[in-house]
């Protein structure tokens, strides 16, 4: 049991004559005992400021109290502020213009990250703890969060990356009175210690060579000099933008998503029998066999049926030869560690429910929000890591860093 300095002589004092139902009820005991602690602490913030040498100088004291109500995580508090008499005194604890308790912002920061909107939160704060508070007011708070957006999108990065995921998904988004599908494009990075973090995420309507150089020269100039491996999906401009901002990046094309783009052509249940005849292609000891056995794909049942599937592999052939120059380990950590897969899916569940985003600044607010909570399970490399680091090492030789 925890140490306590809370005697139950004091608990059975607090108690005595009180029915326990009502206890944890709004404006039960804690609600007072909440009231008289901020009261106690402010009280003694206002000893403290007139006992400064300046204020006892100009004869400053106590100037008796005013009256503010402040909305806490339980509902209204009604709190007894005490004034001095040049009104130089600044609380800490409740600012002289702030209206929440600290805390309250933090419950609808994560009512909000959760997917909520802002009418949901407002009706799930009146229902359990009969606080009435605006749309507006919600969105002041979750507005407060983009300064930490601007803050983390622009942090310094890892100099050196093992790997990097980059890929995009689509949100609504109204803009221009319109809702249009907009590209939310993400990059994980994996360091050279298999620790992962979110390097960033980019809203755009379109992409190409521009953009993916925009985004590749602002991680160089956070910081980042090397990534070893880039690993995409398709995207148009990358691989141009990615050399002539990193020239000695491998890029490699996901075989996830081609795996997952081949199992669109097919029924459901048809897609485990042709996962496992594309398993002898990316498993191929180098190139030269992996192409051997997509032509006998290609000749066999499933690539008669499904001509497609054999010509989109044909079609991102040179962006996937590079994947059999690495050794196993390796290969296993691209094709199985789906990360931006993985990430997309938690981040679609929290926007399924909205529809659309009123504009940019809404979906960043919300998708950065969700992607810290993702991201704070973060905390240790994947257990492959360990071979694959060995292989990585032997590879890339003196670009292959790991930091302390």
């Amino acid at each position: 049991m925890a140490n306590t300095n809370i005697t139950s002589e004091l608990v059975d004092s607090l108690l005595a004559g009180r029915d326990p139902k009502t206890v944890f009820e709004q404006d039960g005991l804690l609600d007072e005992l909440k009231k008289a602690l901020a009261e106690r602490i402010l009280s003694t913030e206002l000893d403290h400021h007139l006992g400064q040498q300046e204020e006892q100088a100009v004869g400053n004291h106590r100037n008796g109290r005013s009256q503010k109500t402040v909305l806490t995580e339980s509902g209204k508090l009604e709190l007894s502020i005490p004034r001095d008499r040049h009104s130089r005194f600044e609380p800490q604890l409740i600012a002289k213009y702030q209206r929440r308790f600290p805390g309250f912002d933090e419950k609808i920061i994560s009512l909000y990250a959760r997917g909520l909107s802002t009418r949901e939160i407002q009706a799930h704060l009146r229902e359990l703890y009969g606080t009435e508070i605006s749309p507006e007011l919600v969105s002041a708070v979750t507005d407060a969060v983009l300064e930490e957006v601007s803050a983390w999108q622009s942090r310094p990065l890892e100099s050196v990356y093992a790997i990097v995921f980059f890929d995009a998904l689509r949100v609504k988004i109204r803009d221009e009175g319109t809702v249009k599908n907009k590209a939310v494009y993400l990059a994980i990075g994996i360091r050279c210690s298999g620790h992962k973090e979110i390097l960033g995420l980019w809203i755009e309507q379109t992409e190409g060579a521009k953009f993916w150089l925009r985004v590749m020269t602002e991680l160089r100039n956070r910081g980042t000099q090397d990534i070893l491996i880039a690993v995409v999906d398709g995207l148009k401009g990358f691989p141009e933008a990615i050399t002539a901002v990193f020239p000695d990046t491998v890029v490699q094309t996901c075989i996830v998503h081609l795996i997952r783009y081949s199992m669109q052509f097919a029924s459901w249940k048809e897609r485990k029998m042709i996962a496992a005849a594309l398993k002898p292609i990316y498993r191929a000891e180098n190139a030269e066999v992996a192409r051997e056995r997509l032509e006998d794909f290609d000749a066999g049942p499933w690539g008669q049926k499904y001509p497609a599937i054999a010509q989109s592999w044909r079609r991102h052939w040179e962006e996937v030869i590079p994947f059999f120059a690495f050794a196993p380990e390796v290969r296993k950590i691209i094709y199985t560690t789906n990360a931006i897969e993985s990430l997309h899916s938690q981040v679609r569940k929290a926007v399924r429910s909205r529809g659309h985003f009123p504009s940019d600044e809404a979906a960043t607010k919300l998708l950065w929000l969700v992607l810290r909570n993702i991201a704070e399970g973060w905390k240790n490399p994947p257990i492959v890591w360990h071979a694959a680091k060995t292989q990585l090492a032997l590879q890339f030789e003196e670009r292959f860093i790991v930091h302390s």
